[in-house]
């Protein structure tokens, strides 16, 4: 749970959210969290490691949230909050200091609720939301401003849509979920196809190799519409301006606790696992199969109809254009297994080297030979 402020919370308060021992004064009340050099007396300040402990003593901080085995005397403060893991230890702080977003219960005046739309008590609606006809709403949901869910649509309890969001037909979306800005779920699927093969076809069958191809006599393209809706787990986060395409006859699919950074696309029947974690801009294009806890750094692109096993990372602007199987760390474009990637970029950079070293030995037996011919 979150803390409730007010005047700020005791040193041991905080300790107590983190699961972690609280040293010196466990009284002294903070306010909120700030950075060694910028923090006042009423602040925590955050110095996960050694390297901060310079700026401490820039700072005006009382207490800190310090790396385990801290001399915090030393540092001059009269309270720390000691931690193994700084990274975790900040996750828990900071939903614990979290105020939320002050989403109200009760529908806004502004907002519509359309015919046979549930809205329970408890869940807030923002202004100039819409609630389609038979949406189903959960407990507890908050809805930001400018939301719209189509009719039909159900959102599971504890969900946070924040303003903008555009939720489609024929989505369904787990418990606790969280929707930022501008996120769209269960647009149609970029999906087209020609009368007869496209040249895009006719290249990928033969992987750009035999005589050119002619244009096809009816270029047209023709939709290839979305019937299949998303289904989304519980404790899911989609981050802005992200969006997720409907599948075509099944519903495209998103597991539990998987994470989707800022400005990411999921095509149409993509199926991802749980506990995955993407970075911005990343895209999964149409009918690709993700395992559980698949890591994808910002950037990365993987193309259809492919398969990626549990456990998978992807470095940062990674380019998949073959499955990849369980376990493996890839990188590059297109994707090679990491540690060949590494030796074939160090074999590139020392290419021009070589390449001096060989025409100087050929320039040296040439001289040596005394003549070109």
């Amino acid at each position: 749970m979150s803390g409730t402020a007010g005047a700020g919370w005791r040193l041991a308060e905080v300790a107590a959210a983190l699961g972690a021992g609280c040293e010196g004064a466990g009284d002294l009340i903070v306010t909120g969290a700030a950075e060694p050099a910028t923090a006042g007396p009423d602040d925590l300040a955050i110095a996960l490691s050694p390297a901060w402990a310079e700026a401490l003593g820039r700072g005006r901080a009382r207490a800190a949230l310090l790396w385990a085995g801290a001399d915090w005397r030393a540092l001059r403060l009269q309270g720390a909050i000691l931690v193994p893991r700084g990274r975790l230890a900040m996750a828990h702080l900071t939903r614990f200091m979290d105020p939320g977003p002050g989403f109200a219960p009760g529908i806004h005046p502004s907002a519509v609720v359309e015919g046979g739309g549930e809205v329970p008590p408890d869940a807030a609606i923002g202004a100039f939301s819409v609630i389609g006809a038979g949406a189903r709403i959960g407990a507890g949901v908050r809805i930001g401003p400018q939301v719209t869910v189509a009719p039909g649509a159900v959102i599971g309890a504890g969900c946070l849509i924040h303003a903008g969001c555009r939720i489609g037909p024929r989505v369904a979306i787990g418990a606790r979920t969280i929707l930022h800005p501008g996120a769209v779920i269960g647009a149609d699927g970029f999906s087209f196809v020609t009368a007869e093969p496209s040249r895009a076809e006719i290249a990928r069958a033969r992987l750009g190799a035999g005589p050119d191809m002619p244009a096809p006599e009816d270029a047209r393209w023709h939709r290839i519409h979305s019937l299949g809706g998303v289904e989304i787990g519980e404790d899911v986060e989609i981050g802005a301006n992200s969006c997720v395409d409907a599948g075509t006859i099944r519903p495209t699919r998103i597991g539990r606790g998987t994470r989707i950074d800022n400005l990411s696309q999921v095509g149409h029947n993509v199926v991802i696992g749980e506990d995955c974690l993407f970075a911005a801009q990343a895209a999964i294009a149409g009918s690709t199969v993700i395992g559980n806890r698949v890591v994808a750094g910002g950037k990365c692109g993987i193309a259809d109809n492919l398969t990626l096993g549990d456990d998978v990372v992807l470095g940062g602007a990674t380019i998949v254009l073959a499955n990849v199987p369980a376990g493996r760390v890839m990188m590059g474009y297109p994707a090679m297994p990491m540690a060949a990637q590494i030796e074939s970029y160090k074999a590139l950079r020392r290419l021009p080297r070589i390449l001096r070293r060989i025409a100087g030995a050929a320039d040296r037996s040439v001289s040596k030979s005394g003549g070109t011919d």
